[in-house]
């Protein structure tokens, strides 16, 4: 409770979670890091990571059956919104294990169940991202089309949609890389969160490049095993991201949520 009795009081805080200057190669860190926890959480590690696998497998034979449409209706309603839960729950995992205590399927459960309603806030916040995403897709196609045979017209269509599409990837991107993990940690509001995320990623461009690109290589994996490798890969990743937060967002002004995950509920 000193650490809670401690932080300076809500309006003397800044707006933006102050962040550190990171190295080109904190990733790799972050990851034998994350491997670490991997290695000491199996049972953990795999059983989130089945909870992952049956979700991508049920999103994708949906959208499969019932076509592209349903696909987007699909993963805004349903996966978007249970990720940052499982996410949270994961994280969970990690924040015990650097606070010397033993996870627990019952912490991360009840972590996740009190910060249910900013994990919401920020599943809207994406769903709003998803679908701007999606009108930009459709209005390319608006503007440039393509006709059959035209070699010119679709590279003018692939450069103007890739373009369009990095930019609403490098948003998704740098809301998610610290937000979740610091509300699975600390009393903050979820826009403070999204926006001290997004400062953090702008201070270290080529770093949380890297990490981006290696998070892409490393998902690849994963589908190329048949979604096999997800149940080790995502979990791996989450616990990864747990330690990129914790090294990268000075957070001692924000109040801790109490050490065991099974307080104040």
């Amino acid at each position: 409770m000193s650490e809670l009795i401690e932080t300076p009081p809500e309006d003397a805080r800044p707006f933006v979670v102050p962040c550190r200057v990171l190295r080109p190669d904190a990733p790799l860190r972050w990851l034998r890091l994350g491997w670490q926890d991997v290695r000491a959480e199996p049972r953990l590690t795999l059983m989130f990571g089945c909870v992952i696998l049956v979700v991508s497998v049920l999103v994708s034979a949906l959208a499969w059956a019932l076509g592209r449409f349903a696909l987007l209706a699909t993963l805004l309603s349903g996966f978007v919104f249970v990720a940052p839960l499982i996410g949270v729950g994961l994280y969970c995992v990690a924040r015990e294990r650097e606070a010397g205590r033993v996870p627990s399927i019952s912490h991360s459960f009840t972590l996740a169940c009190r910060v249910a309603g900013q994990a919401g806030v920020f599943a809207l916040a994406q769903l709003v991202v998803l679908l701007l995403w999606s009108r930009a897709g459709m209005m390319v196609g608006a503007f440039i089309p393509v006709a059959e045979g035209n070699l010119q017209g679709l590279t003018q269509y692939l450069l103007v949609g890739s373009a369009a599409g990095s930019i609403f990837a490098t948003v998704t991107v740098a809301s998610m890389a610290f937000s979740l993990p610091m509300i699975a940690d600390r009393d903050v509001d979820m826009i403070t969160a999204i926006v001290s995320s997004i400062h953090a990623v702008l201070r270290n461009k080529l770093t949380m490049l890297i990490w981006a690109a290696l998070i892409v290589l490393l998902t690849l994996l994963g589908f190329a095993t048949a979604y096999l490798g997800l149940v080790v890969i995502m979990p791996w990743l989450a616990y990864s991201a747990w330690h990129a937060y914790t090294e990268t967002l000075d957070v001692g002004d924000w109040p801790k949520l109490e050490g065991d995950c099974l307080e104040r509920s």
